[in-house]
């Protein structure tokens, strides 16, 4: 969806007129924001994610493949890095660190891989330590099969939740008829580990036949965001819809987000997907976008740097190019705002151990959001 969106974004806002619920708020550009915008690391194309060291330096990932040490205002490129498969929306994704960095040195990798028997590619989680500006101590925990030389839909990002479980998302890989609501086939889920990649006895489908049981949660089509909520602890996910329709859910365990079987989007060419937005045992967004904004990255802001924002939801737009904060409710959006309007494709965003927000645009690098007066 990601490069379709830009030209069909026109049509969508006719779309919106014409069909479905919108969201309920309209989202409004401020007169005044609390932050000026610093360029903090420049010259990057893809920045998919960064993770902050303990030092306050940063590792990010290049989707053609790099990982980049960021530190003191100079860029140093890790060796030792997997092989990627480069192709459309595959390559280099998330990055994050294991809640006791300071203690194991884990660093945690998705990505889209070319490993296995067939041509093409699936996306691979994967940890190593950092030594010497090189990866060590490499460990491949998941990959998720059969390779598909489809370009689209990787997922993929990673989160830790309060008990140390590793969730991980992967998009259906354009196969959306046949992967997201078969537990038996990788894509469109999320998925959950201990650690070290072993799969808890009490995953949901641990004891269902022929399940991947790594899966927690199904029905999904592109996450391309997994933030913990810093009060509920509940993971919270968003995820690319086709043509409209993009969501943002609560994982909860076992449950089926419904994709393809309901959506509140259409098809690019505008015919319907289905008449259906909701059907009894699957679960309702608790906010959805039409048209389309195409959402990667998210995190929620805990800091008091900048006025009025604590609690509040940071979501990237691809196609729309601006980073949307959410005010919540509980789970209830009841205010958004567009922030950094035509700075560019937001890809990652995330608060940092300074209490500031970081915000990785496409073409540009990682602008420092600094708080006024």
């Amino acid at each position: 969806m990601e490069k379709s969106i830009l030209s069909l974004c026109f049509f969508v806002v006719i779309l919106n007129f014409s069909c479905g619920q919108k969201s309920e708020n309209k989202v409004i550009t401020p007169e005044v924001v609390p932050f000026t915008a610093e360029l903090f690391v420049d010259d990057l194309q893809i920045p998919w994610g960064f993770a902050f060291l303990p030092d306050g330096s940063m590792l990010i990932t290049e989707k053609s493949g790099e990982l980049i040490h960021f530190s003191k205002g100079k860029k140093t490129k890790i060796s030792n890095v997997p092989e990627v498969y480069y192709r459309g929306q595959g390559g280099l994704l998330d990055i994050e660190l294991h809640p006791d960095y300071t203690k194991n040195g884990w660093i945690y990798l998705s990505y889209a891989s070319p490993e296995g028997t067939k041509k093409g590619g699936h996306t691979a989680l994967m940890r190593a330590r950092l030594k010497n500006n090189a990866l060590v101590d490499g460990e491949l925990l998941y990959k998720a099969s059969p390779n598909t030389t489809k370009s689209q839909h990787f997922g993929s990002r990673i989160v830790f939740d309060n008990d140390g479980y590793l969730y991980l998302s992967i998009g259906e890989r354009g196969a959306r008829d046949v992967n997201p609501q078969d537990v038996s086939r990788d894509g469109g889920k999320i998925y959950r580990f201990y650690d070290d990649g072993r799969i808890p006895q009490d995953n949901p489908f641990i004891s269902k036949g022929g399940a991947k049981t790594a899966i927690y949660s199904y029905g999904h089509r592109n996450p391309q965001g997994l933030a913990k909520h810093p009060e509920t602890g509940e993971i919270w996910n968003n995820e690319h819809g086709p043509r409209g329709g993009d969501e943002i859910n609560i994982i909860k365990k076992g449950a089926n987000y419904g994709w393809p079987l309901v959506t509140y989007g259409i098809n690019y060419s505008g015919t319907s997907i289905t008449d259906k937005t909701e059907m009894g045992g699957m679960e309702q967004p608790i906010h959805y976008w039409v048209p389309s904004i195409a959402p990667c990255g998210m995190a929620f802001v805990t800091s008091d740097k900048y006025a009025d924002w604590k609690g509040s939801l940071l979501v990237g737009s691809l196609a729309f190019q601006y980073l949307e904060r959410l005010q919540l409710n509980g789970t209830k959006v009841t205010h958004r705002e567009k922030l950094l309007p035509g700075k560019g494709r937001v890809r990652a965003v995330k608060q940092g151990p300074d209490g500031l927000i970081y915000v990785a645009i496409e073409g540009k690098g990682i602008y420092k959001l600094i708080p006024k007066g």
